[in-house]
């Protein structure tokens, strides 16, 4: 069952994250995800780009998993099918990130299940980009001067 965490949590999310995975980053401008990372970027994260098939989006290196990341993850942003997330819930646990979000149109409870039972925080079903929008106050919340 798909369940919004409070308002509070969300800010929170918000607040205390500054790298952000987004697994499936589109180099096309044109893509939800690469729109969505883009905007990620405005509001002062820092987007680390997860696609086997690409060197560098977004003037970022791109990496081919979770597991290759060298730095820290807070979020790790999913725009794969549903049947893909449970493998990369499985990447996200060993990497110590702190919340899986799962795009508008993306529910696979089973892997949720298994987020949650390592600890992490999931959101299914919802654009980060809209909620950041809606609940972060866009343009008020900006991490970095």
């Amino acid at each position: 069952m798909i369940v919004l965490p409070p308002v509070e949590r969300l800010r929170k999310i918000f607040a205390d994250t500054k790298n952000i995975a987004v697994v499936g980053l589109s180099p096309k401008e044109n893509r939800p995800s690469n729109q969505v990372a883009r905007y990620l970027l405005e509001a002062g994260y820092t987007i680390i780009p997860v696609n086997p098939g690409q060197k560098q989006i977004l003037g970022r290196k791109c990496y081919p998993d979770l597991l290759a990341i060298e730095g820290p993850v807070d979020v790790v942003d999913i725009f794969r099918r549903a049947d893909q997330v449970e493998p990369i819930v499985r990447d996200a646990v060993p990497i110590g990130a702190r919340v899986i979000w799962m795009q508008q149109g993306i529910v696979n409870e089973q892997a949720a299940a298994l987020a949650e039972n390592a600890g992490l925080t999931v959101i299914m079903d919802r654009c980060l980009k809209v909620d950041h929008m809606q609940f972060a106050g866009a343009g008020r919340l900006k991490l970095k001067p």
